[in-house]
């Protein structure tokens, strides 16, 4: 007969092991880079047996997965998106996307790099790159859509896309604020005024 809690308990032991896994080889990946960094090094780091982290992940892109699906949450990506599509006022909503991607780049500029690193040197992360970034593009098109009947007259959906995108690159932000020395708070700021100048009618 099962222990009553046995199963619960399993379950939580085995997020607690794929959070300290993700935390460990997120700290490997941004020093040795993805390529360099091994499934062993990530096991003798995290104390944590090779085979587990194979029963837990599979791959080591499985825990790139996993160090995404913790940043999008402590970025709380889905709720503020949500929150920009139930606001009404286009200004605002501009306003909330450059919160989202400033709290996004503060809290993920790192995972943005091991991305670009890991996908210059192997093809199947460069393959996933390519859906990541294609998944980013249909997000930010549908906040874009929602603004639509307040763009200025010469912008399409499409090149406020392409204005959007540009505006919101990692490079910007890594350019404004780890080389500039910008604050978080004065590139949303910068990056707001900007939305809104760039691309709502006076």
């Amino acid at each position: 007969m099962a222990v009553k809690g046995t199963s619960g308990h399993r379950q939580r032991q085995a997020e607690a092991t794929k959070l300290e896994v993700a935390r460990v080889a997120r700290a490997l990946f941004a020093e040795h880079g993805y390529v360099a960094t091994t499934i062993s090094r990530i096991s003798a780091e995290a104390d944590i047996p090779v085979q587990t982290i194979y029963s837990a992940f599979g791959s080591k892109a499985k825990i790139l997965d996993k160090i995404t699906e913790l940043w999008m949450a402590e970025a709380e990506t889905t709720a503020r998106a949500a929150a920009y599509l139930e606001e009404a006022d286009p200004a605002r909503q501009l306003r909330l996307l450059a919160e989202l991607n400033r709290r996004q780049m503060q809290a993920g500029s790192d995972v943005v790099a091991i991305y670009q690193e890991a996908a210059a040197s192997d093809p199947q992360m460069a393959d996933t790159l390519r859906n990541v970034l294609a998944a980013r593009e249909r997000e930010v098109r549908r906040l874009i859509e929602a603004v639509a009947p307040r763009l200025r007259p010469e912008l399409t959906v499409d090149s406020a896309l392409d204005v959007t995108l540009a505006l919101t690159l990692p490079e910007v932000f890594h350019l404004l604020v780890a080389e500039r020395g910008w604050s978080h708070r004065r590139y949303e700021t910068w990056l707001a005024a900007s939305l809104v100048g760039q691309l709502l009618r006076d």
